[in-house]
C-alpha cells in the first residue's frame, strides 16, 4: 500500500481559519464561549538579572506590564483553548547584557466537528522561548534573554473516520506542520513537513466486540529543512490484542520504520517487534508495558495512570527515534491542566466550567502550565531518545502537593553535518550526547479562603557524555497569594537561583541569582 503526500497549498492554509471563524461563530458555539482578558503589573528586584558570573552581577529593579487574555469554547462541535500574553519590560539599567524589553506567548489548540462522524479538523499554534542548549543558564524569568530563542509551532490537522458497522473503525488523517526560529537561531532553521496517516482496526465497542483485536498502521512523512533539505520518514505497524479477562489483556506489535538521514552506523531502516500487557483494573486506573526489539537494539514503553478524588498521576517511559523539531510540535511534558482536569471530572461536570475552574486553581497554587520535564534544546540531528518521567498531583482540603521527576538520554544517530553551527563550532559537540535528570516539587497551603502560600523546589543536571560538561541547577521559591476581590488577585515571591556550567578548555562558569517580585493581576 503507498499513500502519497502533497504540500497543502498556501490558498487551502488560509481558509482553514475562515473555517474556524465559521464554527466559532455560530449560536451554538458562542452559547459556550469563555473570554477572560487580564492585565498584571510586576516589581521585581533582582541582584544579578543578567545572569552574570558572581564577580560581574549587579542589582536592579524591572518593571513589568503583561496584558493577557483566555478563552475556552467546550460544545458538541468545538472544543477551543486559547491563550496569549504580552510582557513588557522597563530596566533601571538598560545596559544590562542578556535582556530584552518585551517577550510574547500564546497557545491555541482546537478541534471542530465539521461533518458528523464522518469529518474533523484539529488545528494548533504555539509560540514561546525555548532553550538552545541543555547547557549553561537555565530559562527561568521571561525578561532574561541568556541560552533562550523564539520559537514557533503551528499545525493543521483534517482527519477522516469511518465505521465498518461494528466490525472495524478508519481513521484517515492529514497533517500539514511548521516550525520556524528566530534571526538569533537561523542555524536551526525553518521546516515544514506533510504526514499522512492510515489507521485501519478493529472496532472498540459494539455487541460483538470479540475478545482478539487487531490494527493496520501506516504513516509517511515528508520534511522539507531550510538547512538539510527534504526527507522521508515512513513507519507500517500491525498490532494485535487477546482480552484474558475484564482487566488484562496481551498486546503485541509488529511493523517495519523506515527513515532518510545520513546514519552513523549506515543503518536507517528495520523491523521493530514488541510484546506486553494492559492492565485496567478501573476507568481511573491503567497500566500498558511493552518490552521487544528495534533496529537501534531492544527496546520498550510504559505508560500508566492513575486517579481517584484526591490523586492524580502518571508514569511514562518511551524509546524513541525523534528530533528537536518533533519534540517542539509535540512535547513530551506532562500537561498540568489535562491532570488537574481528571482530578476535578468528579466534582464539576461540565466541561466549561472545570476548564476554568482549572485556570483558576493553577493561578492560586501557583501550578506550572506543564511540570518538570527535560530541556528541549535546538538540534538539527535524528536522536534516540530514552525517557522516563512521572509526575503527581495531590489535592488535600487545605493544600495541594505537585512532584514530578524525569531521566532522559539523548544518542545521535546522524552524522553531524552543520550541528556545530547551531552553538558554535567551539562547542559544536556539546549537546551531541546529553543526559538529563530533575525533580521538582511544589506545595501550596491554603491559610484563608482568598490567601494561599506557596513553595517550589527543583533541581536538574545535564550531562554531556561526549565532551564531560557538566551543567547543575537549583531552584527555590517561596511565594503567597491573596484575592483582593473576585476579579483582584495579588502574590510576591522570594526566587533563589543557582546554575552552574564546566565547560572542558573553558573553565568552570555559573551564576547565582536572588530576586523578590510583587505582582498585582486583574481581571477586565
Amino acid at each position: 500500500m503507498t499513500i502519497t503526500t502533497a504540500k497543502l497549498s498556501g490558498k487551502a492554509l488560509r481558509l482553514t481559519p475562515l473555517a474556524l471563524a465559521a464554527l466559532l461563530m455560530s449560536a451554538e458555539c458562542r452559547a459556550d464561549w469563555k473570554f477572560t482578558p487580564t492585565l498584571g503589573f510586576t516589581e521585581t528586584y533582582s541582584d544579578n538579572p543578567g545572569l552574570q558570573s558572581d564577580a560581574q552581577a549587579h542589582g536592579q529593579w524591572i518593571s513589568e506590564s503583561v496584558p493577557a487574555f483566555t478563552l475556552i469554547s467546550r460544545s458538541r462541535r468545538l472544543r477551543l483553548a486559547a491563550s496569549g500574553e504580552w510582557h513588557f519590560y522597563a530596566y533601571q539599567d538598560k545596559n544590562t547584557p542578556n535582556m530584552h524589553d518585551r517577550e510574547r506567548r500564546y497557545a491555541a489548540n482546537a478541534e471542530a466537528r465539521l461533518i458528523e462522524d464522518f469529518l474533523d479538523l484539529d488545528a494548533s499554534a504555539n509560540g514561546s522561548r525555548q532553550a538552545t542548549s541543555a547547557f549553561g543558564p537555565r530559562y527561568t524569568e521571561l525578561y532574561s534573554g541568556f541560552n533562550s530563542t523564539d520559537i514557533r509551532t503551528w499545525s493543521i490537522s483534517p482527519v477522516v473516520r469511518h465505521r465498518f458497522g461494528s466490525a472495524a473503525d478508519l481513521q484517515l488523517r492529514f497533517t500539514r506542520d511548521g516550525v520556524q526560529a528566530d534571526g538569533a537561531s537561523a542555524a536551526f532553521g525553518d521546516s515544514l513537513s506533510s504526514t499522512a496517516l492510515f489507521n485501519l482496526s478493529s472496532a472498540a465497542n459494539g455487541a460483538n466486540r470479540s475478545a482478539f483485536g487487531w490494527g493496520l498502521q501506516y504513516m509517511r512523512q515528508n520534511m522539507d529543512t531550510e538547512r538539510f533539505g527534504q526527507s522521508t520518514t515512513v513507519n507500517a505497524a500491525v498490532n494485535l490484542s487477546y482480552r484474558l479477562s475484564r482487566t488484562w489483556s496481551l498486546v503485541a506489535n509488529a511493523g517495519h520504520d523506515s527513515y532518510e538521514y545520513p546514519a552513523l552506523n549506515d543503518r536507517t531502516a528495520g523491523n521493530t517487534y514488541t510484546g506486553g500487557f494492559v492492565w485496567t483494573p478501573s476507568s481511573r486506573t491503567s497500566v500498558d508495558a511493552r518490552f521487544g526489539h528495534s533496529y537501534l537494539g531492544k527496546t520498550g514503553s510504559l505508560a500508566a495512570t492513575q486517579s481517584n478524588r484526591r490523586l492524580v498521576s502518571r508514569v511514562s517511559y518511551t524509546d524513541q527515534v525523534t528530533t528537536s523539531r518533533q519534540q517542539f510540535l509535540l512535547p513530551a511534558a506532562f500537561d498540568t491542566a489535562a491532570m488537574l482536569d481528571k482530578l476535578f471530572a468528579s466534582a464539576i461536570s461540565d466541561p466549561l466550567a472545570r476548564a476554568q475552574a482549572v485556570q483558576t486553581y493553577m493561578a492560586t497554587t501557583g501550578l506550572p502550565s506543564s511540570l518538570a520535564s527535560s530541556v528541549n534544546y535546538l538540534s538539527n540531528r535524528f536522536v534516540r531518545e530514552k525517557r522516563l518521567q512521572a509526575a503527581y498531583i495531590y489535592s488535600m482540603p487545605h493544600s495541594a502537593l505537585a512532584l514530578s521527576a524525569y531521566k532522559s538520554e539523548r544518542t545521535p544517530i546522524m552524522r553531524e553535518q552543520s550541528e556545530s553551527d547551531v552553538l558554535g563550532s567551539q562547542l559544536g559537540m556539546l549537546d551531541d550526547n546529553v543526559r538529563q535528570r530533575g525533580i521538582d516539587a511544589q506545595f501550596s497551603y491554603r491559610l484563608s479562603p482568598r490567601t494561599n502560600t506557596n513553595a517550589g523546589l527543583s533541581a536538574s543536571r545535564s550531562t554531556s557524555m561526549t565532551t564531560g560538561a557538566v551543567s547543575p541547577s537549583h531552584v527555590l521559591r517561596l511565594g503567597l497569594t491573596h484575592q483582593f476581590d473576585r476579579r483582584t488577585h495579588g502574590s510576591v515571591e522570594l526566587r533563589h537561583v543557582t546554575s552552574g556550567y564546566g565547560i572542558p578548555g573553558f573553565g568552570p562558569g555559573g551564576y547565582t541569582e536572588n530576586a523578590l517580585s510583587a505582582t498585582l493581576s486583574v481581571q477586565l
